[in-house]
């Protein structure tokens, strides 16, 4: 019987790139649409998680909000993205059944431990989600399933083609030279699942390609 993956927000950019590389490891994939799984709407994750059994391999990504300061953010967009980038994703790990010996890994984001002025939203929600997700690993280790947070730092997507005026010219202030294709994410989740690496449970993996500057 095939293991199963669920992987949400994968229609483009960084998740799409993980279905693709969970998909050559010969899993069954489920790959909700916004219809099917609305994560800024709780009511549609209630009604999405009936309708699952176990699963194996579990993939929490989502759009990141829209660049705004502090004082630009309007009640409304506080409570979506709240939904979205935090209790969705908290109820999913409430309601999901994953198998021993399973995987999760959260998509986050760089910012989580170097805020940036204009990504407020961001910032907050990914967080505390990311909190919530360190505790959430405890609970699960005893079973042998594995959290891993991934946090990209610059990756070639639409969402960086938005923050960014000119790509060219932001890649040649990068240590590296240049922002990483969503592949190379994909390309270490698969690397993860292929040889059941088990130990790395419960850490942040800063994909930034040494733009930080903190050690831990």
């Amino acid at each position: 019987m095939k293991k199963k993956a669920l992987i949400i927000g994968s229609s483009r950019g960084i998740g799409r790139s993980i279905l693709k590389s969970v998909e050559k490891l010969n899993y069954e994939i489920i790959n909700p649409s916004r219809k099917e799984l609305d994560t800024s709407k709780i009511n549609s994750i209630l009604k999405f998680i009936k309708t699952l059994k176990k699963i194996d391999v579990l993939i929490l990504n989502t759009g990141g909000p829209p660049a705004k300061e502090f004082f630009q953010i309007t009640d409304q967009e506080w409570n979506k993205y709240y939904n979205q980038l935090f209790l969705g994703f908290v109820k999913i790990l409430q309601l999901i059944k994953i198998n021993k010996e399973g995987y999760i890994f959260a998509i986050t984001s760089h910012t989580i431990k170097k805020p940036e002025n204009n990504l407020v939203l961001s910032n907050s929600f990914r967080v505390a989600f990311s909190s919530v997700f360190k505790t959430y690993s405890k609970l699960v280790s005893d079973k042998k399933i594995s959290c891993v947070n991934i946090a990209p730092g610059p990756i070639k997507t639409d969402r960086l083609k938005q923050l960014v005026k000119n790509l060219k010219s932001f890649e040649k202030k990068l240590p590296m030279k240049y922002a990483a294709d969503p592949d190379e994410i994909g390309y270490f989740v698969q690397s993860i699942l292929k040889n059941k690496i088990k130990y790395l449970n419960g850490v942040t993996i800063n994909f930034d390609g040494g733009l930080s500057d903190f050690i831990f």
